[in-house]
C-alpha cells in the first residue's frame, strides 16, 4: 500500500459522525493482539490546556531518560503529527503497514452499519504504534471528554483533567457539572486525578473520583502554582510548590494559565516515574519544562511588527489569549479570525481584545465559517474596519500590508488556521538532484505519486526540477498555471484534505520565468510562493526579489550581507580540536593544553579557517561532563588562541559553557543538540554570533538505536527548518544560523551517504551547511575502519564540496584542504590561476 491510498483511506473515514464510547477501537485494538495491554499510559483531559500539559509531560519524561510517545490533534500538516516517539513523527511506513492490515476489517464494519471514525482509527493507529516503538510510557490527549472518548479504551497510570468549561454540548451534556462527570472518567485505578478544576467543575469531580490531587493558585490546593509573568516574547516564568519538593523554571509558553498546565504536568511526571521505578528530581522537572516547545500557543513569530498565532478555539481560550497580548505594549491590533462554523463565534469575538482592524478567512477545512458570516459577527459586536478575506495566507498578508512596526498582528480563532498560516514561515522549496532517470524515479516516489503518473513524468524531470509541500487548492492552481507556462507539474495521489499536496516542478528557466511572473498577482498565497520558487531556482537577486511581506520567512528576504566569514566565499575547513581524554578519532592526544594549542597553531598554517574547540566526546556511550570540567577544558585553549589568523568555534551543548566560550573569545557556537535549551538560543542572540545547528537523535549517541526514516534527506530537512524557526523567534538572524544534517548521529551507514549525495537539497534552508564526516563509521559501508579512514574521509570532503557544503569539518586539515581545493579548481580553476 501506497502512502498516499492509506492517507486517503483514513480520512474519507471522516465522513462518519462521531459515536461515543470506546467499543469500536476495542475491537480494532484486538485484531492488533490488544497492543495497549503493553503500554504505560498517561491521559490528559480537559476544555483548554490538554495539549499543552501532555506536551510538557511528554518532555520531563524524555527529560527524565524515557522513550515517550505522544499523541495530539489535531495536526498542521501532516496525519504522521499526530503520533510521536521522542517527538519524531510516526513513519509514513508504519501508518501503510498498519492501515493495510486495518482496511478490510474496517470495510467490513463499514458494510455492516458500524464504521469507525477517523478518530477512532487514528487513535488506534497511535497506540499500536507505540507498542511497536516499545516505549516507556505513552502521553495521550483526550479528544473530546474522557469517559466515551475513543482514548479511554486504555487503562491508564496516570491521568488529569485541566478544567472544565462547557464545549461539545451536544455530546457532553449542556452543564458544567455533566461535562465535568465525563471528565472524571479518566481517573486512573490506583492514583489520584490530578486536576486544575474549580468551584462546581471540582465538586463533580471529587463526587466522581476516589482520591484527586489539585493543582492552582489557591492557598488550599495540594499544589499550588504561580506565574511570574513574561520573561521575554518567547517565555514566561512559573513556580510550582508541593509539600516536599517544588520547582522554578521557564517555559516557553506564554500566559499566566500556563502555569497550572505546568503543574499538572510536574504531578503526572513524578506520579509515571513512581510507576516506572524511575528517578526523577526538580533539575530534571525544570529542565523538561522549558524545552517542552508547543507551536501554535500564542506562538510568537516575528517582533517588529508583532506576529501571533494561537489555536484558540473557545471563549475559554479567546478569554486567555487577550489577557497574555495584554502584556504586550502595542499600537494597534490587526486581527486575522476564521473558526469552525459549529463553534460559538459570537462569544469568542466577545473575549478576544478589541480590534482596530478585522480580516476574515476560511481555513481549508469543510467545517470553516464562511468569512462574510463572520465579518457580520464583528460588525454586531460593534469593529468598524472589517475585510472580508478569502484564504489564511493571503489574510495574513493584508494584515503585514497594513500593520506598522510597533502594531500586532493575531491570527487566531482555530488550530486550523495556525497551520495554513505557519506555512509562510516553515514553506520550503527544494531544489532536487536529478541526474538520470533513477533520480527522476527516486524523487517522483516520494512524492507519492500515483504509478501512472510517475512514468509520464519521469522523462520530463531531468533538468530543472524543485518540490514543496502545499495546500491542495493551492497545489491545484500551481500546477495549471505550470503547464500553461510550458512546464510540468506533478502532485501527489489525492489523499484527502487533512494533508498538504507534495508538488514536483520541473521545466526550463524560461518556464519558471513565466509561471512565477504570472503567480504575481495570485491569490491563496501563492504570491509568497512564487517568490520562494523564484529564488530556489536562481531567477532572482537580492534586487528583485520582492518585499519582506510577501516571504515573512527569513530564507526568503534579502541576501545576507558578507561579514567577512570564510564559508561566504567557497567552501570552508573547520579543524577539529578534542581537548577530551576520551574523543573517539584523537581523545587524549591533545588533553594537555599545550599540545592543544600546538595542534591548533598547525592546522592554521595547514589553511584551516576555523579551528572547533570540544571539551566533551559525543561519542556513542560517551559520559556527561560536568560544566565545571568542560569550562577548565575549553577555556585556556580558547585564550591562549584569541590573537590567530582563524575562527574560533565551541562545540557544546551546554548554554553556561557556550558563554563562558564567547567571554574567552569563541566566534561560533557548535551544538549538537540543535539548540534544544531555550538558554543556548538566547545566548546567540544576545551575542549576535553565528550558531551551528545540528541533527540529532541523541548526544551523545546511543549504541544500537535504530531510527526510521521515510527520507532521510526529507525528514533531516523537515526537523532543521523547526529548529531553525526556534532560533529566529528567539532572535537570531537566518544568516547566523549555520545547519549540520548530523552525520553519524541516528543515521545508518548507507543513510549518511544518501545525505552526502543530496547535501544540495539543504540549500532550501537558506542557511549555509556544515558537513562533519570526519573518520566516522559511515565509512565501513566501503570497506574503511571507524577512527582511522583518511582517504574515505577525504575523498567524501571533495563530494561534500562539490555538493554545496560550506564547511567541511575535520580532524586531518593538510589533507582535506587540499581535497576542497580540487573541488572547487573542477568548478572553477581560474580561481587558482589569477
Amino acid at each position: 500500500m501506497q502512502y498516499h491510498e492509506a492517507v486517503r483511506f483514513l480520512f474519507d473515514l471522516r465522513r462518519f459522525q462521531v459515536k461515543p464510547g470506546t467499543e469500536s477501537v476495542r475491537s480494532l485494538l484486538a485484531e492488533f493482539d490488544d497492543p495497549h495491554e503493553d503500554v504505560t499510559f498517561v491521559q490528559v483531559a480537559g476544555s483548554n490546556g490538554k495539549g499543552s500539559t501532555a506536551r510538557m509531560t511528554e518532555s520531563i519524561l524524555r527529560e527524565a531518560g524515557l522513550t515517550v510517545g505522544l499523541y495530539t490533534s489535531p495536526h498542521f500538516e501532516t496525519v504522521r503529527e499526530r503520533a510521536r516517539v521522542d517527538g519524531r513523527k510516526i513513519p509514513e511506513s508504519a501508518i501503510c503497514e498498519f492501515v493495510e492490515r486495518a482496511k478490510p476489517w474496517l470495510v467490513e464494519r463499514a458494510a455492516d452499519g458500524e464504521p469507525l471514525t477517523f478518530f477512532e482509527v487514528v487513535t488506534a493507529l497511535s497506540i499500536w504504534y507505540f507498542a511497536e516503538a516499545e516505549v516507556d510510557v505513552a502521553v495521550l490527549e483526550v479528544g473530546m471528554g474522557g469517559k466515551l472518548d475513543a482514548t479511554s479504551v486504555v487503562d491508564p497510570a496516570a491521568a488529569a483533567v485541566t478544567n472544565v468549561s462547557l464545549e461539545h454540548t451536544a455530546v457532553l451534556g449542556d452543564t458544567i457539572e455533566a461535562i465535568a462527570e465525563k471528565k472524571a472518567a479518566v481517573e486512573p485505578a490506583d492514583r489520584p486525578l490530578v486536576t486544575g478544576a474549580t468551584g462546581d467543575a471540582l465538586a463533580t469531580i471529587r463526587d466522581h473520583t476516589t482520591t484527586v490531587v489539585t493543582v492552582g493558585t489557591e492557598d488550599d490546593a495540594d499544589v499550588t502554582v504561580r506565574s511570574e509573568g513574561r520573561v521575554n516574547h518567547q517565555e514566561s516564568a512559573v513556580a510550582v510548590v508541593a509539600d516536599d519538593w517544588s520547582v522554578d523554571s521557564r517555559i516557553p509558553l506564554l500566559g499566566a494559565y500556563q502555569a497550572e498546565n505546568a503543574g499538572i504536568a510536574c504531578v503526572l511526571a513524578r506520579q509515571i516515574t513512581d510507576e516506572l521505578d524511575s528517578e526523577i528530581d526538580e533539575t530534571t522537572l525544570e529542565r523538561g519544562l522549558r524545552t517542552a516547545y508547543w507551536p501554535g500557543r500564542f506562538e510568537v513569530m516575528e517582533t517588529d511588527p508583532f506576529v501571533v498565532l494561537d489555536g484558540a478555539h473557545n471563549p475559554g481560550a479567546c478569554e486567555s489569549v487577550a489577557s497574555v497580548l495584554d502584556d504586550f505594549d502595542v499600537d494597534a491590533l490587526h486581527l486575522v479570525f476564521g473558526a469552525m462554523h459549529d463553534k460559538d463565534q459570537r462569544k469568542m469575538v466577545e473575549a478576544l481584545p478589541d480590534a482596530d482592524s478585522v480580516i476574515t478567512c476560511r481555513p481549508n477545512n469543510p467545517r470553516s465559517e464562511d468569512p462574510e458570516t463572520l465579518a457580520h459577527v464583528f460588525e454586531d459586536a460593534g469593529v468598524d474596519d472589517i475585510t472580508v478575506g478569502d484564504d489564511v495566507l493571503s489574510a495574513v498578508e493584508t494584515a503585514r500590508d497594513r500593520a506598522d512596526a510597533d502594531d500586532c498582528i493575531l491570527a487566531v480563532g482555530s488550530l486550523f488556521l495556525v497551520a495554513e498560516a505557519r506555512q509562510a514561515w516553515t514553506r520550503t522549496v527544494t531544489e532536487a538532484t536529478v541526474r538520470d532517470r533513477g533520480d527522476a524515479t527516486a524523487l517522483l516516489e516520494r512524492a507519492h505519486l500515483s504509478q501512472s503518473d510517475l512514468a509520464d513524468a519521469r522523462e520530463e524531470s531531468v533538468h530543472r526540477t524543485v518540490s514543496l509541500s502545499l495546500q491542495r487548492e493551492q497545489a491545484r492552481t500551481l500546477q495549471e498555471a505550470m503547464l500553461r507556462a510550458g512546464g510540468n507539474c506533478v502532485t501527489s495521489a489525492e489523499s484527502g484534505s487533512g494533508e498538504l499536496a507534495d508538488v514536483v516542478l520541473m521545466g526550463t528557466l524560461a518556464a519558471f520565468d513565466r509561471l512565477t511572473t504570472r503567480l504575481a498577482d495570485a491569490p491563496d498565497g501563492l504570491v509568497g510562493v512564487a517568490a520562494d520558487v523564484r529564488k530556489r531556482v536562481g531567477l532572482d537577486t537580492a534586487d528583485d526579489r520582492g518585499s519582506e511581506a510577501t516571504a515573512p520567512n527569513g530564507a526568503d528576504s534579502e541576501e545576507a550581507p558578507d561579514d567577512g566569514y570564510p564559508w561566504t566565499d567557497g567552501p570552508a575547513v573547520m579543524g577539529i580540536l578534542n581537548v577530551t581524554p576520551d574523543s573517539f578519532h584523537d581523545g587524549g592526544e591533545f588533553y594537555d593544553t599545550d599540545d592543544a594549542l600546538e595542534q591548533a597553531e598547525a592546522m592554521i598554517e595547514a589553511g584551516a579557517d576555523i579551528i572547533d574547540v570540544g571539551g566533551e566526546s559525543t561519542r556513542p556511550g560517551a559520559e556527561e561532563v560536568p560544566v565545571e570540567e568542560e569550562i577548565r577544558r575549553i577555556v585556556p585553549v580558547l585564550e591562549a588562541l584569541d590573537d590567530v589568523d582563524a575562527l574560533l568555534s565551541v562545540d557544546t551543548r551546554k548554554a553556561a559553557v557556550a558563554e563562558a566560550a564567547l567571554d574567552a573569545g569563541a566566534d561560533i557556537l557548535n551544538d549538537v543538540t540543535g539548540l534544544e535549551d531555550p538558554e543556548m538560543r538566547f545566548l546567540a542572540a544576545e551575542r549576535d554570533v553565528p550558531v551551528i545547528v545540528m541533527h540529532s537523535i541523541d548526544a551523545p549517541v546511543v549504541p544500537g538505536k535504530d531510527v526510521d526514516y521515510d527520507d532521510v534527506v526529507g525528514d533531516v530537512i523537515d526537523e532543521l527548518r523547526e529548529r531553525i524557526l526556534l532560533a529566529e523567534k528567539a532572535g537570531i538572524p537566518r544568516e547566523n544560523v549555520i545547519v549540520d544534517p548530523g552525520i553519524g548521529f541516528g543515521k545508518s551507514n548507507a543513510e549518511n551517504f544518501e545525505l552526502l549525495d543530496r547535501l544540495g537539497e539543504f540549500d532550501a534552508l537558506g542557511c549555509p551547511l556544515l558537513f562533519g564526516h570526519s573518520h566516522k563509521s559511515m565509512f565501513e559501508l566501503v570497506g574503511s575502519k571507524a577512527g582511522d579512514n583518511l582517504p574515505a574521509t577525504v575523498a567524501a570532503t571533495a563530494l561534500a564540496a562539490d555538493r554545496g557544503a560550506d564547511i567541511v569539518r575535520v580532524h586531518d586539515v593538510p589533507e582535506n584542504v587540499t581535497a576542497v581545493n580540487v573541488a572547487l579548481a573542477a568548478r572553477d580553476p581560474d580561481r587558482f590561476t589569477e
